[in-house]
């Protein structure tokens, strides 16, 4: 049994479990968290091998799953409603799937968690992108630039500082080393590549517990001499927003929701994000 990394932001009322993306860790729910436990008891959790959580090999989804329900027990939480970001949203409602009863999930939230197949027009070129990248050793400085980039979305500097060096491991060098390390990012690359093949219809199709799935309202700017990828995000972003519209009018279990702000927008937008979460756990069924 592996147990994750837990943070207990204490609360009291209906159980939240927050995720975070992939390369993050669960302080990027501090900001969000601090409204939710006005009404619920709230547990950000690090995914293995991010943050504080240890690693795991070969790094699954079921296999995260399974710890997630293990971490879970091991603080005394039957059931709740598990909230992620990103690949913590994809991984939420895995875990809505594992437990189609309410022994465990009683509802998920995904929050942009979606992604595309291998074979998605110009997902060649974002995965040699992000394989370039993934588990690098960043420079000293590494701390500084993530709280500049972060300022362009209007996240506070020690919002921004308090996630990032949540988020990697300080070397003896000076130098960073963001996680997850690379055997693991890799393999959590094949996992979303996995998932997303068959497109967002046929992924969700057997998952049986109430979904909140939500669309980022805006979408990243692309960086200089990325405007392709400008592109590819839209383009991808109108294709999974076309799908949710027709399975909301189809599966009364599945609502659909957009936020105004971007990818980041447990960071961006911690309170609009919370309140979205608080009035979807609100209309659940007692």
């Amino acid at each position: 049994m592996t147990l994750l990394h837990v943070h207990d932001y204490g609360g009291d009322g209906p159980q939240l479990v927050l995720l975070h993306g992939f390369g993050r860790s669960f302080a990027d729910w501090d900001a969000s968290a601090t409204v939710l436990t006005a009404g619920h008891r709230v547990l950000g959790v690090d995914l293995p091998g991010h943050g504080r959580s240890p690693g795991i090999s070969p790094w699954n989804i079921p296999t995260v799953v399974q710890h997630v329900a293990d971490t879970l027990d091991a603080h005394g939480v039957p059931e709740a409603v598990v909230v992620g970001h990103s690949l913590g949203g994809l991984i939420a409602v895995e875990y809505a799937r594992a437990n189609p009863d309410r022994a465990r999930a009683r509802a998920a939230v995904n929050l942009d968690g979606f992604w595309w197949g291998r074979e998605y027009p110009g997902a060649e070129r974002v995965t040699e992108g992000l394989l370039a990248s993934a588990g690098a050793i960043a420079p000293p400085e590494y701390i500084e630039e993530q709280v500049i980039k972060s300022g362009r979305f209007g996240i506070p500097a020690d919002r921004a500082e308090d996630a990032a060096r949540a988020a990697a491991h300080p070397l003896p060098n000076g130098k960073w080393q963001t996680l997850p390390e690379r055997a693991a990012a890799l393999e959590i690359l094949d996992e979303l590549h996995r998932i997303g093949a068959p497109g967002v219809t046929t992924w969700l199709d057997g998952v049986d517990r109430p979904l909140l799935l939500v669309q980022a309202g805006r979408q990243l700017p692309p960086a200089p001499g990325m405007e392709w990828f400008g592109e590819f995000n839209a383009r991808f972003a109108r294709g999974v927003s076309d799908e949710l519209a027709a399975l909301s009018r189809t599966r009364p279990t599945i609502t659909v929701n957009r936020i105004d702000a971007t990818h980041l927008m447990n960071l961006e937008a911690p309170e609009a994000v919370a309140t979205l979460v608080t009035g979807f756990v609100r209309g659940l069924p007692a």
